[in-house]
């Protein structure tokens, strides 16, 4: 104990700590400050769901020290995967914010394979859109007030059976999904986006434009049961525009027909050499009686003559 009292070896022990402080510590310190990584930063706005291109990030040398956990240092590692966050320039694109499948309110976009489409129709009074309790996967008809102008309301017969696959909010976010918490507000439906056909799209297009629409719930439940509705639409699409496609394929065989027969009577009409043919045959013919004749004659002629003589 009267070795740690005596105050020189204090202030050498203090002296010999300082040292190792400023040649040791601080120069390792110094050097993990100054290394250099490189990482991915983002340099366009992504929004959740979008894929992430190769336009959108880059790849930035930065300090090492007190980077977050699990940032990504490769390019490779992002692009062509879809944001599960909201990103800003200049943002570290952490692991947790990429996916390799879009977002649950974004998947159906991408399960559309060409034979039918999405559209969307607005909700324009709650009570419209089945005041907002309508959800992805139900089946809902579509009402038509003062159909075509005639007066009446109407279901058309291509709207009977159609399959909701989002209802968006005003703000551009997917509203009832089904994942929202209870203690978050529930915001009101826009708009309802519809899978369809075709020739559905185009008649809920008429109704949009002309500002009249409802949508009754039909089914909600298992995914089986509501390809069961489908179906039954789909066939009945199929009855209501496979006769136009025959009686189409039919009118053009006549006129195939009507063609290739005008086409025949006109040939054997114009044909100039067959008629010039016929022409030169009948001449040769009457040419040929008319020179028998005139042998007969002859012959007739030295005959009279010898009974005159007699």
């Amino acid at each position: 104990m009267s070795f740690f009292k005596n105050r020189t070896v204090i202030g050498v022990i203090c002296i010999i700590l300082s040292l190792v402080i400023c040649f040791a510590v601080t120069p390792l310190f110094n050097k993990s400050m100054s290394q250099k990584v490189e990482i991915v930063r983002v340099v366009k706005e992504i929004h959740i769901g979008d894929e992430i291109t190769k336009d959108m990030v880059r790849t930035m040398e930065v300090g090492g020290y007190n980077l977050p956990d699990g940032v990504v240092k490769d390019t490779a590692t992002v692009i062509g995967r879809f944001a599960s966050a909201d990103m800003v320039p200049g943002d570290y694109i952490i692991s947790s914010k990429i996916a390799d499948a879009p977002a649950a309110e974004n998947a159906y976009l991408y399960s559309l394979n060409g034979e039918k489409q999405a559209i969307s129709v607005t909700v324009k009074a709650f009570a419209n859109g089945l005041s907002g309790k309508l959800m992805s996967g139900d089946i809902v008809s579509v009402i038509a007030p003062d159909y075509k102008k005639q007066g009446v309301t109407v279901i058309p017969a291509e709207l009977q059976y159609v399959e909701v696959i989002a209802v968006t909010a005003n703000s551009g976010y997917d509203a009832n999904t089904g994942e929202q918490a209870e203690d978050e507000d529930r915001e009101l439906p826009g708009t309802v986006t519809l899978l369809v056909s075709p020739e559905q799209s185009k008649v809920l297009a008429d109704l949009e434009a002309d500002g009249k629409l409802h949508l009754s719930l039909v089914y909600r439940g298992t995914k089986e049961n509501a390809g069961k509705f489908i179906e039954a639409q789909d066939e009945l699409l199929e009855a209501l525009y496979a006769p136009e496609e025959e009686d189409s394929e039919g009118e053009e065989t006549e006129g195939e027909k009507t063609e290739e027969g005008e086409a025949e009577g006109t040939g054997d009409a114009a044909d100039p050499k067959e008629t010039q043919e016929s022409s030169e045959q009948k001449e040769g013919s009457g040419e040929k009686t008319e020179d028998t004749a005139n042998t007969e004659g002859d012959r007739e002629a030295p005959a009279s003559g010898d009974g005159e003589e007699q």
